[in-house]
């Protein structure tokens, strides 16, 4: 004689079935930012793109095709520049929105730079309907690395 499985172990079976380790992501806004930080997932939009080195093939068979841009992207809360690498920069265009995840904060010159590595990704999504709050750019703050002396 078979008996059927309660709701509560069908439910766990369920759970035992699903991937380990993904999690709902927590979206970050551009203003809770801080130095040495990583992990970040945010939603953005792109507000202007500047390449800013681009090497290929044409200077030598040995190199790998590398584009740099520098975007200043931004939310509700503020703006940042984002530095976009190689495929990134076709992404990053603007007046596109776009999913930043995993994002890390590098120091560039005393700065905050948002970007973006081989463990992250960049997606573009649709068009939201925030409006981005350009007079708060954490790009422009200027931070210096303090060595406190343990007494």
């Amino acid at each position: 004689m078979a008996t059927q499985p309660t709701q509560q172990q069908q439910q766990q079976q369920q759970s035992n079935n699903a991937k380990p380790g993904l999690r709902k992501p927590v979206f970050t806004k551009v203003d809770q930012l801080r130095p040495g930080t990583n992990g970040h997932t945010l939603i953005v939009k792109v507000l202007d793109s500047i390449t800013v080195l681009q090497k290929g093939r044409s200077q030598s068979q040995h190199l790998r095709h590398t584009r740099i841009a520098e975007c200043l992207i931004g939310d509700d809360t503020g703006t940042i520049v984002f530095t976009a690498r190689n495929d990134q920069v076709d992404l990053v265009k603007p007046g596109a929105t776009v999913i930043l995840r995993n994002a890390k904060i590098d120091m560039f010159k005393g700065t905050m730079r948002l970007a973006v590595d081989k463990w992250g990704r960049v997606e573009v999504t649709e068009p939201s309907d925030f409006v981005v709050k350009e007079d708060n750019n954490l790009s422009l703050i200027e931070y210096e690395l303090v060595n406190v002396a343990d007494e």
